[in-house]
């Protein structure tokens, strides 16, 4: 859907585009367009999730193990 942003009477450029970039960075516009730029497969899918799966083991394992020192 189009993003459209009316100048008011006595608005300047800047603050049309400043209301412009917030209701890009609300609709998530650029991530979007980031997700489509290319395919992605299933196993790349896979791939992304179980290394995010992993990533937050570790964080939790390293977070465990400053508290358990700071005792």
């Amino acid at each position: 859907m189009p993003i459209v942003v009316k100048a008011k009477k006595d608005d300047s450029t800047d603050a049309v585009i400043r209301r412009f970039k917030k209701k890009v960075l609300a609709e998530d516009v650029l991530g979007e367009v980031r997700k489509r730029e290319f395919h992605v497969t299933a196993a790349m899918k896979r791939k992304e999730k179980n290394n995010e799966i992993k990533r937050k083991k570790y964080i939790e394992r390293m977070q465990k193990l400053s508290q358990s020192r700071k005792k």
